[in-house]
């Protein structure tokens, strides 16, 4: 046998054991899973049990066909004759590697002999005969060249034979030691495998006993009742609630969207009532009226330049005939705040010519949905604390803005950042807060309070949801202290 067909033979051997042998933690399937699918369908009562000595011998020959197809000593008397096999073949390859090397001796001695008959014959002829001798010496000379080259080429295998022959012990050892874990977690895994068959032949028989008590029209009615909490739970998934919120959402979005197509008809529809002399010369309102929006306005007229044009916004009664000046709101954005439900908002625009013009809603702010209800569970819960970011501090930008903490409570309001406090004030009536009036699209996310006389702060919050809440629950707790919470320069709201 060659070296390297012994060798292959050594690796296939090797790689026939690894595959006999089971691997680290061999996980023998037990009857465990059945036993559990069998509780289930006792305790599903739409189908009839089953009686115990049905199951009983059921485990049984689950558990016959796992000691039959998962035995450890079935694997052990494989991995046994495979190893015999590869000893042998490593025992072969020495006796040839030995044969070989005692035929090298053998050969290396009688070419020693050779040549020196062939150097005492060199001596004593001469002419022909000399020439002749000469070159058989030649030959013995490279047939001992070749011979130590083959000596050397046997010894290297020598060589490697030896670290077969210990990586082969090393693999032997190796599957030993898997083959008695392997028989260990088997002889456990049947261990459990019986006890969970035991305790499922002890609870059949116990249920065995409770059902035999139990009349046809008793098992028929739970059947029905079963049955019913399985649809039951079908209608109450989670997956269909989402379905239905999404639904919801795409609803809520097709409304917001109808709503503005309403108001840019009423505003074109305005403009086609309007004389021909005036139409080129007005200005309108865009955005949707509604708290949580912004207004803007609009020129119609494409020349009119806003940098040189001066804006004063007002709220108006339902009826019309009462008229408040917003103060401080003199842009061309303005976010409708509490205060605006229920009322038109009107803007005054000075253009560079001096001419007065003005601007109206076309229907009174609509309040955001579902707002009151939950401003109303704030106030069940005693206050809320609302995520902000500081803008401005006393008028001046904030040059790192972070994430405050905007607490309202029953008697008292909070700014803070962790542990450190920026103001703690308690309602009084040099206190104020107000939506921020003007100061871009943004503007329906911000929120203007003064703690007190020279302290005061812009915020921003995540939503405009958020930053109307927090008015209307700021401006609930301060009128249960007898404090009307407002604006600069506001009077109480209209129509009160």
């Amino acid at each position: 046998m060659s070296h390297s067909s012994a060798e292959h033979h050594i690796g296939s051997v090797a790689v026939d054991v690894a595959l006999v042998a089971p691997p680290h933690g061999l996980f023998i399937p037990s009857s465990r899973g059945a036993a559990i699918d069998t509780m289930d369908d006792e305790e599903d009562l739409a189908s009839p049990s089953p009686s115990t000595r049905e199951i009983v011998a059921k485990e049984a020959a689950g558990l016959a066909e796992l000691h039959r197809r998962f035995s450890v000593r079935d694997i052990a008397e494989k991995f046994e004759k495979g190893q015999a096999a590869a000893q042998a073949a490593v025992e072969k390859i020495s006796d040839e590697v030995r044969i070989r090397e005692a035929a090298s001796l053998d050969q290396q001695v009688l070419l020693q002999k050779l040549r020196e008959v062939l150097e005492a014959l060199l001596g004593r002829v001469a002419g022909r005969n000399k020439d002749d001798v000469e070159e058989a010496l030649t030959s013995v000379d490279a047939l001992s060249s070749q011979l130590a080259q083959r000596e050397s080429e046997l010894a290297q295998e020598k060589l490697e034979v030896r670290k077969l022959a210990a990586i082969f012990k090393q693999a032997s050892d190796d599957a030993k030691w898997m083959v008695e874990e392997a028989r260990a977690a088997a002889q456990l895994e049947i261990e459990s495998a019986r006890a969970a068959a035991r305790r499922i032949e002890e609870g059949l028989e116990e249920q065995e006993r409770v059902y035999g008590a139990v009349s046809q029209q008793e098992f028929d009615d739970m059947r029905r009742e079963v049955q019913e909490a399985r649809r039951i739970k079908m209608l109450h998934e989670s997956s269909k609630a989402m379905d239905m919120e999404h639904e919801l959402e795409g609803l809520r979005q097709q409304l917001g969207q109808k709503a503005l197509e309403v108001v840019a008809l009423r505003k074109e529809l305005e403009a086609l009532r309007l004389p021909e002399e005036d139409k080129g010369k007005i200005f309108c309102l865009d955005g949707v009226e509604s708290l949580g929006s912004c207004l803007e306005v609009v020129a119609l007229d494409e020349s009119i330049s806003f940098s040189q044009c001066l804006f004063q916004w007002h709220r108006v009664s339902a009826e019309g005939n009462k008229t408040e000046l917003i103060s401080g709101a003199t842009k061309a954005q303005y976010a409708p705040e509490p205060f605006d439900v229920g009322r038109y908002l009107k803007v005054d625009i000075t253009v560079p010519s001096g001419q007065k013009l003005t601007a109206s809603s076309q229907s009174v702010i609509d309040p955001a949905p579902g707002l009151g209800n939950y401003v109303e569970s704030l106030v069940r819960k005693g206050g809320a604390e609302f995520q902000v970011v500081i803008i401005l501090q006393n008028g001046m930008l904030v040059s790192k803005p972070s994430v405050h903490g905007f607490s309202i409570g029953r008697v008292r309001i909070k700014l803070r950042k962790g542990r450190s406090t920026k103001a703690k004030e308690p309602y009084s009536a040099s206190m104020q807060l107000c939506g921020v009036r003007g100061g871009g699209l943004a503007a329906a996310q911000g929120l203007f309070w003064q703690a007190k006389k020279g302290v005061s702060f812009v915020l921003a919050f995540e939503s405009s949801r958020e930053r109307n809440a927090a008015i209307m629950l700021a401006r609930r707790f301060s009128f249960d202290c007898n404090i009307m919470l407002a604006g600069p320069d506001d009077r109480a709201p209209l129509g009160t």
